[in-house]
């Protein structure tokens, strides 16, 4: 086994610059826009140096929101050289989030582009910290917002009270190399440089202060696993403001110099053709992506020969989805992860050797130099191999803590250095585990305990079904009862009835949902997640509109 690295990320990018440099590090299909890693490299510093001229001290936090822009990427590689902790902005997030974080942050700096889907993050911006609009760019003064001072917008236009990117670029000469070798190599790699809000399924959302060698070594460790060199090319259509996105995705290609090829923002269309017009030999994506893509009308035209490996994660990855990616997408090597943000992200992974029926039915094993166990959630005392229970994980991907939470802190991290999860699962004799369930997501009916996942990959086998969550009800008689919000394939149909009839006689009765309700969407998290709170919220909301006492 492999030792662990003990390098700063602007470190990475320099080495794997300065091994070949002629190599393509990031390409933009869409915008014909194509970087070396020489001249990725260079554009890096460059940021990095005209950061430090703004006044951006070791350890300060600069909060990013925006798409996968070629800014993005550059960022984070520039305050990886110069010592800032890239906080990363949900772009979903609206007026009262965006406050929440940059107060809970004590973010100095914001880079924003102009407007995401129908939102302006510009007003948004201003709706939260007035002063901005009458002040002089780099010295705002807010109430609201103590510790912001400087704003940095992206596109095409100029903002009373903020700085534009390009601004940024012209600094670069008033800093020079030698300061910023020096800064960088003043760098600890077990400090902070990263700090990602966690989704927020419960209660308000925390921030994971994730270190140099956290995100380093789960990046290289991913790419071992898929096999990625630096002849591969990843696609990577998944945000870059979650783990996914900066370290499964941009990360793990530095690790090994292989060439990233982002997807702005998510669509279909543009992911099948970035792999086709790239040939690219990777590609990331959550179940719903690579269940939009095979969907797509078009699906047919595209040559997609190229693909080989990629990372399904995210949510449950249903069988017959991984099925499909393999042979209708020719990715035979896709591998499946898990993990969550105050990991790294990475726990287990499935290895590109794993036998298919392996790959479909685990989320893999501990990834090298991790420990993982499988403990009682009540006594915490490890279960025998092939019993469910909690899910805990130690080593080098552990986050550091919750920014400003130590109780948090202390709940998530025992005094051992195990992390709790909070998920269910069983490990095999081999040390691949399956994840069953959450521990709050487990539904207990009339004393029967059930895992919506069980039900999930059963219903996935009916011909109509496109996707499908289950979640639990609360329910006078048992406690609760089980519910099923189903998503349809185009043009198929299917009755509550047919469904349950399918059930009859393969799944024990008290799993066949008692409820079943069509729907076009789920509620998620800008990174894919299903909010399975919301689901259950609605399923209430549904269920008493339908009681015969209203």
């Amino acid at each position: 086994m492999a030792d662990t690295m003990n390098i700063s990320i602007g470190k990475l990018l320099e080495e794997t610059a300065a091994r070949q440099p002629n190599h393509d590090a990031v390409v933009y299909p869409d915008r014909g826009l194509r970087y070396t890693y020489r001249e990725f490299e260079a554009l890096c510093r460059d940021v990095a140096k005209g950061l430090m001229k703004l006044g951006i001290e070791m350890g300060e936090h600069v909060a990013i929101w925006a798409t996968n822009r070629p800014e993005w990427v550059t960022a984070q590689f520039a305050t990886g050289k110069m010592g800032a902790v890239l906080v990363t902005v949900n772009t979903s997030y609206r007026t009262a989030e965006l406050e929440y974080l940059l107060k809970q942050s004590d973010s100095t700096t914001l880079i924003l582009m102009e407007n995401f889907r129908d939102a302006s993050y510009i007003d948004m911006l201003y709706e939260i910290a007035p002063e901005l609009k009458n002040c002089e760019p780099g010295k705002l003064k807010s109430k609201n917002l103590p510790y912001l001072k400087n704003v940095i917008v992206l596109g095409e236009n100029r903002y009373p009270g903020m700085l534009h990117w390009d601004d940024i670029l012209a600094l670069k000469d008033e800093v020079t190399d030698e300061e910023l070798d020096r800064r960088m190599n003043a760098l600890d790699p077990e400090d902070p440089i990263n700090m990602q809000y966690t989704s927020g399924t419960t209660g308000f959302p925390k921030g994971v202060m994730l270190t140099h060698n956290n995100l380093v070594n789960n990046a290289v460790n991913i790419a071992e696993c898929m096999k990625l060199t630096d002849a591969d090319r990843l696609c990577i259509p998944v945000p870059f403001f979650h783990c996914f996105g900066c370290v499964i995705g941009t990360l793990a290609c530095v690790s090994v110099g292989a060439t990233m090829v982002p997807v702005q923002e998510f669509d279909p269309k543009k992911v099948l053709e970035a792999v086709e017009k790239e040939r690219c030999t990777a590609l990331h994506g959550v179940p719903t992506m690579f269940i939009a893509e095979l969907n797509h009308p078009d699906f047919a035209k595209y040559d997609l020969s190229s693909l080989r490996t990629g990372v399904m994660a995210g949510s449950n990855c249903p069988i017959e989805v991984m099925k499909a990616v393999i042979e209708k997408m020719s990715a035979s090597e896709i591998t499946i992860c898990y993990g969550q943000t105050e990991a790294s992200p990475v726990i287990t992974q499935t290895r590109t050797d794993d036998p298919i029926k392996l790959r479909v039915s685990s989320v893999g094993k501990a990834l090298p130099n991790v420990e993982v166990k499988i403990v009682d959630p009540v006594t915490n005392e490890e279960v025998p191999r092939g019993e469910q229970g909690e899910l805990c994980t130690r080593g080098y991907h552990v986050m550091k803590g919750y920014y400003k939470n130590p109780e948090a802190t202390a709940e998530a991290i025992d005094k051992d250095g195990w992390l709790h999860t909070g998920d269910l699962a069983v490990m095999d004799e081999n040390g691949y585990c399956k994840i069953t369930g959450r521990l709050k997501d487990m539904i207990i009916r009339g004393g029967e305990n059930i895992y919506p996942r069980e039900i999930e990959e059963f219903l996935y086998q009916y011909p109509a079904v496109l996707d499908v969550q289950i979640v639990g009800i609360p329910d006078e008689k048992f406690g609760e009862e089980v519910m099923a919000w189903i998503q349809l394939k185009e043009g198929q149909t299917a009755t509550a009835e047919e469904i349950k009839e399918f059930c009859q006689g393969k799944i024990a009765r008290f799993k066949i949902p008692r409820y079943i309700e069509f729907c076009e969407t789920f509620p998620t998290t800008a990174s894919g997640k299903i909010q399975k709170y919301k689901l259950r919220k609605m399923a209430e909301e549904v269920v008493v509109s339908k009681s015969p006492l209203n």
